[in-house]
């Protein structure tokens, strides 16, 4: 079962949903492993952010892979936790390819926070909360839209969408929508026109300039 704990810390309170640990699936997958992977994917749909636990001894499984990519496509905030990285066997820059691997891995959102942490050993346990509610709070924040054009339109000034048949594609104005996933819409002469390269471009600005780190952003194009 998950378990809901009320939680206060920094002066914040919320709420805990531990949800039981998912192995790998077997061909013949028991009924109690059938729903705890229900369960975890009802928990995925009730938080905000997802603190996702990987095992440090076993890296990055395709299972992991496809829970953070269901919390990405649900629009939640995720922190990524290496845990047990008391019980790794260390050299330089262990951490570096650690982080490198995942990445590779969960390409193309890797704006994500990854920490390495140690439940037994308590190790960044709090650091793991601190980061789990800057998330939430980049999550909730609304760009004032004259702050959006005047930083977005000069990046697209700069270095403008590619031309379609000869003619420019020009995207004249930009507003964030009021929902609770970071969404923006961008208004275009031609918006079906502007490529998933030029999205990934904008969506980079857009983090780059506003700090949306572990939150999935969404961009949307309309005729205007």
């Amino acid at each position: 079962d998950s378990i809901h704990t009320h939680y206060n810390l920094f002066g914040k309170e919320f709420i805990l949903i531990d949800t039981a640990g998912l192995r790998k699936k077997s061909a013949e997958m028991e009924d109690i492993e059938f729903y705890s992977t229900i369960r975890a994917v009802k928990a995925i749909e009730e938080a905000d952010v997802c603190m996702l636990l990987i095992d440090a001894t076993k890296g990055m499984t395709s299972q992991d892979v496809n829970i953070f990519s269901l919390a990405s496509r649900k629009g939640k905030g995720i922190v990524i936790l290496i845990n047990k990285w008391d019980l790794v066997e260390k050299e330089t820059m262990t951490s570096k390819k650690v982080e490198e691997e995942i990445k590779h891995k969960i390409a193309p959102f890797t704006d994500v926070p990854i920490l390495f942490i140690s439940a037994t050993e308590k190790l960044r346990i709090h650091k793991a909360i601190e980061e789990t509610i800057d998330v939430f709070e980049r999550r909730q924040q609304k760009i004032p839209t004259s702050k959006l054009n005047d930083i977005m339109l000069k990046e697209i000034q700069h270095y403008p969408a590619p031309m379609f048949r000869g003619n420019s594609v020009t995207i004249k104005f930009i507003s964030q929508l009021p929902v609770v996933v970071p969404s923006f819409t961008f208004f275009s002469n031609h918006p079906e026109e502007v490529k998933e390269p030029y999205k990934n471009f904008l969506e980079n600005k857009l983090r780059s300039h506003f700090n949306f780190k572990g939150v999935p952003v969404r961009l949307f194009f309309r005729k205007k």
